[in-house]
């Protein structure tokens, strides 16, 4: 009992590293032909917006559709690095149990 608490105590300290890990790790996203790209990071925390081409600025309802999928483009990727940083820990701590973090 006391062993599984211990390991209860070292998986949580871990994951308060993978954290602090995944913030430092910044993930790209860009909207079609990369008018705007949007900096994340792993964490899914938005650290900057790039308009590229200035362009896009003239169309509202195209700005707003380029910004919506660069948004989610970031999204994506920060969730694959969460998940392989997860994974990662997961399969270190706990042999055979990375396959959770799908």
């Amino acid at each position: 009992m006391f062993d599984m608490m211990k390991k209860l105590q070292q998986a949580q300290e871990e994951m308060k590293k993978i954290k602090a890990r995944l913030d430092t790790i910044s993930v790209e996203g860009s909207s079609p032909e990369g008018k705007i790209k949007v900096m994340i990071t792993g964490n899914r925390k938005i650290k900057g917006i790039t308009f590229v081409d200035e362009s896009v600025m003239s169309d509202k309802d195209q700005l707003e559709d380029y910004l919506v999928i660069a948004v989610n483009d970031a999204i994506e990727k920060a969730d694959e690095v969460n998940e392989t940083e997860m994974k990662s820990a997961a399969g270190a701590m706990m042999p055979g149990m990375g396959g959770l973090f799908k």
